[in-house]
């Protein structure tokens, strides 16, 4: 599946610690013609807000257009995977939420 960015996924989460992954929502980074070009799409984590912060995680404000069902931040645990793991969209970034994730990613990468 190509997706856009902002675009809240449904992927098996590559747990580093575990052998096994878990379908969870990620937020997608990439741009879709670079999607569609590799057959990967760079992706960041989301994560439930009752779990300890991390510098920069990014409260998502507006959870029903993510289509979240319970308050969640972005946490800049980036991972690509291959678009044919995608198991769904389940929404999209609100502008708001996407102004707010932009800024945190800049401050984030230091190129």
């Amino acid at each position: 599946m190509i997706c856009e960015p902002a675009a809240i996924v449904v992927v098996p989460f590559p747990f580093s610690d575990l052998p096994v992954a878990k379908p969870r929502p990620a937020l997608v980074l990439s741009a879709a013609q670079t999607n569609l070009e590799t057959g990967q799409t760079l992706m960041a984590m989301i994560t439930s807000a009752g779990r300890p912060r991390w510098p920069n995680d990014v409260e998502i404000i507006n959870l029903d257009i993510a289509g979240l069902r319970q308050p969640s931040m972005i946490r800049w645990k980036l991972f690509t995977i291959d678009n044919r793991l995608i198991a769904r969209i389940a929404g999209l970034l609100s502008k708001d939420d996407q102004k707010v994730a932009s800024v945190a990613a800049r401050a984030l990468i230091a190129l």
